[in-house]
């Protein structure tokens, strides 16, 4: 095969990943500009960016054949900037999906802005990484960067690989409008979580803590390097009442190792959410624990 050849057949493989996907695209109006983009991800189940919603009413999609639908608003998660909307009789198939988002990797950002139909940017993926902190206390587990370019209205869409498979869904809502993708594998859990209950438990103890290094010495016979050293707890916090003071080095939760706040932060959610949990500190160069009980950030 001539490279013409071989680059006609790349060429012809993307529009098919393209129009592979684009028939589980919607678009979404849930603002008076822009409208964005959501994937249809099972029977009558859309994901799309929570940042696009700016009401939580008179919503609706339109699909690739130009059929416009009520959709109600099931649940969303602001730290996850992702949103799942209920739309009775969309009949779209539901996006293949893939976890397998490499660096250096083809990619397309792809998205239906319009009801002039899909649009789409190639590029590669630049970076997968995290945890990334990000606004109000909260982190992203993990995330991919790519340089295809995120056209306005692409926030809810999916970056696919070769074969149309959904590597993640784009948005521009979490890091100061740096585009990132949050991965399939955090989308999908988030939009079943947020369609059994409407919302992501989150949670928090009431302290500001900033990483310290931990020498040999002052270990109090843990192997790790680093803990948190809690600079200050908050009047009436969990912390507060389970007896935390400022001044401890926060080393675990739960028996899991504490070494940065992101660590902290993604051991606060899910089913520790209003229950006690056994927080190691080293207070006076020994090894204490304390009963904290986790609350629920508003």
């Amino acid at each position: 095969m001539s490279n013409f050849e071989s680059l006609a057949a790349l060429s012809n493989q993307m529009a098919d990943a393209v129009e592979k996907v684009g028939k589980s695209l919607v678009t979404v109006y849930g603002r008076d500009r822009q409208p964005a983009t959501g994937i249809v991800y099972a029977a009558e189940f859309v994901l799309t960016a929570d940042h696009v919603l700016e009401r939580d009413d008179n919503l609706t999609v339109e699909t690739s054949d130009g059929t416009k639908l009520p959709a109600q608003l099931i649940g969303r998660d602001p730290s996850s900037d992702l949103a799942v909307l209920r739309v009775a009789g969309l009949t779209a198939q539901a996006a293949a999906t893939s976890q397998t988002a490499r660096v250096g990797q083809w990619v397309l950002a792809v998205g239906r802005p319009s009801n002039e139909g899909v649009m789409a940017s190639g590029g590669v993926v630049s970076a997968v990484g995290g945890p990334i902190r990000l606004g109000g206390g909260m982190s992203l587990e993990k995330y991919i960067r790519t340089d295809a370019t995120p056209y306005p209205g692409f926030s809810g869409g999916p970056l696919i690989d070769a074969e149309g498979a959904v590597l993640g869904v784009l948005t521009t809502g979490l890091a100061r409008g740096v585009t990132l993708a949050i991965p399939t594998e955090i989308a999908m859990r988030v939009a079943e979580t947020l369609t059994k209950q409407g919302y992501v438990k989150r949670g928090y103890l009431g302290v500001i803590s900033q990483q310290v290094k931990l020498p040999v010495a002052q270990r109090a016979g843990q192997t790790q390097e680093h803990g948190l050293l809690v600079m200050r707890v908050e009047d009436g916090s969990p912390a507060e009442q389970g007896g935390l003071l400022m001044g401890d080095i926060l080393v675990s939760v739960d028996g899991n190792v504490v070494t940065n706040a992101d660590d902290l932060l993604s051991l606060l959610t899910g089913d520790r959410v209003g229950k006690a949990v056994q927080v190691g500190v080293i207070r006076g160069g020994a090894l204490q624990t304390v009963s904290v009980t986790v609350a629920q950030r508003k």
